[in-house]
């Protein structure tokens, strides 16, 4: 399977909505072309910022959809996949393939403590379901309350041939790296998925960042890795540093709320989150502010 495409810097890209929490296409459409112009290498619908657990089946189809056709060939788009039972998860694999999506990627379920063999056999499946459409694992401790094995990516990515990658957002630079380490014989692709640890997941040899700030700031966020790759390390590092602030920030806000205000900030017009999350009001809005101000952005 060529996996020449899944590389860079990836935004899981926001869902804006309306008052009456619909899809607000004419707004994603712009989102879409805001970040293909900040020189992004790809596309997550429906990631963790894109409020994948918020969105009915349907309205996944039809922003998927809207999402495909305004890229236009320019950049894949990946289609994020949350689900916690097998069978939905493949229903959402099937109806991402057909509607043109690139690739996807499966996030452990949540809620739940499967053994490694009821992992196994998740993934498996749903990778099956696609045989012909790229795959990438989503490991996501911090939200999940578990982690993926270095052990059962390796083995996933022997047995399977479509499952091509995976986005570690663990924030432990041992944890990513041997995922790393233990498929680097393998055409297999890893992510970080950390936007503050971006410079240090390309150092050990990361494939690129699934990175929310750059639903913001793409400019400044691919520039981290552009100059990684064209081996001004200096110049990247001082990127990350530039970034680092300002991702910080965010979390003073709750999740993910930051990311639609930070948004907003910058003029995107993007919409209010999903209720019950509420829009930031107040001094940790105007820090926000602040930062964006300090870091050269606003």
């Amino acid at each position: 399977m060529n996996t020449e495409l899944i590389k860079g810097i990836i935004p899981p890209i926001l869902t804006p909505i309306d008052k009456d929490e619909r899809i607000d296409e004419a707004k994603l459409r712009k989102q879409v072309n805001h970040v293909i112009e900040g020189g992004v290498n790809g596309i997550l619908a429906f990631g963790s910022n894109g409020e994948f657990y918020m969105a009915e089946e349907d309205e996944m189809e039809c922003a998927l959809k809207i999402m495909v056709d305004e890229t236009k060939g320019r950049i894949p788009v990946y289609m994020g996949i949350g689900g916690i039972q097998t069978k939905k998860c493949i229903r959402i694999a099937q109806m991402a393939e057909k509607a043109g999506a690139f690739g996807v990627s499966v996030l452990q379920p949540m809620f739940l403590k499967p053994t490694e063999e009821e992992l196994y056999q998740h993934f498996k499946a749903i990778a099956a379901s696609i045989s012909g459409t790229p795959m990438l694992l989503y490991n996501n401790p911090g939200r999940i309350g578990y982690t993926l094995s270095s052990n059962l990516v390796l083995k996933l990515a022997e047995e399977m041939n479509n499952i091509v990658g995976m986005k570690d957002s663990s924030g432990d630079m041992t944890q990513t790296s041997e995922f790393i380490r233990r498929t680097r014989h393998l055409d297999f692709k890893v992510f970080g998925g950390k936007d503050t640890l971006i410079y240090g997941a390309l150092v050990h040899g990361a494939a690129g960042a699934v990175a929310t700030t750059a639903n913001m700031f793409p400019e400044l966020v691919t520039s981290i890795y552009k100059k990684f790759v064209a081996g001004d390390l200096n110049g990247a590092l001082e990127a990350q540093y530039r970034l680092n602030p300002v991702r910080l920030m965010m979390d003073k806000a709750s999740f993910p709320v930051a990311t639609k205000d930070m948004a907003n900030i910058m003029g995107l017009d993007v919409g209010d989150p999903y209720r019950p999350n509420l829009p930031t009001k107040g001094t940790i809005l105007e820090q926000m502010r602040d930062e964006i101000k300090k870091a050269g952005l606003l």
